[in-house]
C-alpha cells in the first residue's frame, strides 16, 4: 500500500503548496482521492500515469478539493482516452462537471461514470474481488464524506510438506489457498489450519477531510493501518475549529488513539502556520505514531 501527497494544505493553493489531493495504490488499484486545483501538474510532476486512475473519489464540493476536476477530465480527453472514468462524490458533482463540460463543448471520448452520494451513514460504495470502498460520514459545512479503502483477506498460503504428509490431492489446493476443509485421498476430512498458514495481513486506509471532531467515525475505521485525518489547526487557534467544522491536530490524535489506528498522517494544514513541526509535537502528546503528510511525499505502508 503506497500512498502519494499530492496536496495536503486548506483554503488556497500557493506557489510552494497545493491544495488537497493524493493517490493510493492499493492491490494494484490506483485511486485518486480529492482533486484540488493543480492536482494534475502534480500528478505529471511525480510521474503517475494518467491511464491507470479509474476511480475518482471527491469528498465534498469545496473549491479546494475539487477545482481540478474538470480540468484532469478535460485532459483525458484531450489525451484521447478510451477507459471508464468512475467520479464518487456528493449528489450535485454530476451537474457542476457536465454543465463545465456541455458549455466548454468539451465532451469527453470515454465513458464519464458518476457515483452521487446522499446518506449520512456509511456505505460500501465501491467492491471487487481485492478491494472494498466505504464512506465515512463526516461533519462539515456542506456534505461531506471520507473513504475507508480495505484489502480483502488474501489467500492461505500452503505448508506443502503438511499438505503431502496429509495426502491431500493437487486439485485441492486451489481450496486449502480460499480457506476451505478438503477430504484426503483417504477419505479423511483435513481441517484446513492444520496444513496452511495465514496469507499476507491485508491493509486498510481511511481518508477523513475535512470534519470537526466526530466521535462516532471511530467503529467505522476501528483498527485502521493508516488514518489519514485534516488537523487544520494547533491548540492556539481551537477556538477557530468549531466554528469553521475543522480540527486540531490533538483531536486528530484523539480519534486515532480510540480507534487503534496503527499511524496518524496529518494533512489540511492552515497556511497560516510557518511550521509543521508543532503539528506532530501537539498530535503526539495524544497518539505516538504519527506522520505528517508534505506536498510530494510518498509512504510506503507494505
Amino acid at each position: 500500500m503506497k500512498l502519494t501527497i499530492l496536496g495536503c494544505y486548506s483554503a488556497t493553493p500557493r506557489a510552494l503548496t497545493n491544495t488537497t489531493s493524493q493517490v493510493l495504490e492499493i492491490n494494484n488499484h490506483m485511486f485518486l482521492i480529492d482533486c484540488g486545483e493543480g492536482t494534475q501538474v502534480q500528478l505529471r510532476k511525480h510521474k503517475i500515469k494518467f491511464n491507470r486512475i479509474k476511480h475518482i473519489f471527491i469528498s465534498h464540493l469545496h473549491g479546494d478539493h475539487f477545482f481540478g476536476l474538470v480540468g484532469l477530465i478535460s485532459t483525458f480527453r484531450l489525451l484521447t482516452r478510451e477507459t471508464d472514468l468512475h467520479i464518487y462524490g456528493p449528489k450535485g458533482i454530476k451537474e457542476v462537471i457536465t454543465l463545465q463540460m456541455k458549455l466548454s463543448d468539451s465532451w469527453t471520448n470515454y465513458k464519464l461514470i458518476f457515483h452521487e452520494l446522499t446518506s449520512n451513514n456509511s456505505e460500501l460504495i465501491f467492491e471487487d474481488e481485492v478491494v472494498e470502498v466505504y464512506t465515512i460520514p463526516l461533519n462539515h459545512r456542506v456534505y461531506t464524506n471520507g473513504y475507508l479503502f480495505k484489502e480483502k483477506e488474501g489467500n492461505r498460503k500452503l505448508d506443502i510438506n503438511l499438505v503431502e504428509e496429509a495426502n491431500i490431492d493437487m486439485a485441492y489446493y486451489r481450496k486449502l489457498q480460499q480457506g476451505f476443509d478438503v477430504v484426503n485421498e483417504d477419505g479423511v476430512l483435513i481441517a484446513n489450519e492444520k496444513v496452511t498458514k495465514p496469507g499476507k495481513k491485508s491493509k486498510s486506509y481511511a481518508f477523513c477531510s475535512d470534519t470537526m471532531y466526530k466521535e462516532d467515525i471511530v467503529p467505522i475505521i476501528k483498527d485502521v493501518d493508516v488514518l489519514y485525518h485534516e488537523s487544520t489547526f494547533l491548540e492556539k487557534h481551537a477556538h477557530l475549529a468549531s466554528p469553521t467544522k475543522h480540527s486540531t491536530a490533538k483531536e486528530a490524535a484523539t480519534i486515532a488513539k480510540k480507534a487503534n489506528a496503527g499511524v496518524l498522517l496529518l494533512g489540511h494544514y492552515s497556511t497560516r502556520y510557518d511550521s509543521l513541526k508543532p503539528f506532530k509535537e501537539e498530535a503526539q502528546e495524544v497518539f505516538k505514531n504519527v506522520r505528517l503528510s508534505q506536498d510530494g511525499k510518498v509512504f510506503d505502508f507494505n
